[in-house]
């Protein structure tokens, strides 16, 4: 979703509230703040703003090769979203023409590409779905090496509508070699 705005300033969703919700517990802000807030936070259609578990599960399936690029970012109202449905349904057409399957797509490199996303539990269980030996251990090995680059709340400072804006999941790889 877009962003959340409040008082001037982007606010996330879910962290925030318990943020706000601690600060009206210790009398710091009022219930109407706190409410006010919360109008402005969840202002558009879509997942949840910050890195949580849908914008994580979108962004593996992009470095997975299983979507089209810029799939995981684009806010949902967003015209270029409609766009990407729009090639993405061209795309899965030509791949049935093709016979180009998931099983050619969703390859040891592929998900040591995806690693990178950290959604440990749902890409073992894919790789094991398909046959692809993955092991935890594989975390910590790829892991290593790999800075961490995108700036996103909860941990971080951005939004995934910034993230959009400064490239996406197509910018990441650029960076973090």
């Amino acid at each position: 979703m877009l962003n959340g705005k409040h008082e001037g300033r982007d606010i996330g969703s879910g962290t925030v509230v318990w943020q706000l919700s601690e600060q009206v517990k210790a009398g710091r802000i009022s219930i109407h703040e706190f409410m006010s807030a919360e109008a402005g936070m969840s202002r558009s259609a879509g997942t949840c703003n910050t890195m949580g578990t849908a914008s994580t599960m979108a962004c593996m399936a992009e470095a997975l090769g299983v979507t089209l690029p810029h799939n995981a970012a684009i806010p949902a109202v967003d015209a270029r979203r409609y766009v990407l449905a729009q090639l993405s349904g061209m795309r899965i057409v030509q791949m049935a023409l093709e016979d180009l399957r998931l099983s050619k797509l969703l390859t040891r490199e592929a998900f040591e590409n995806a690693i990178r996303t950290n959604a440990a539990i749902h890409l073992k269980a894919i790789a094991g779905r398909v046959g692809v030996p993955l092991e935890l251990d594989d975390w910590t090995r790829i892991g290593r090496g790999t800075p961490t680059i995108v700036d996103l709340q909860p941990s971080g400072r951005f939004l995934m509508e910034e993230f959009y804006y400064a490239g996406g999941l197509p910018a990441v790889p650029r960076h973090s070699h």
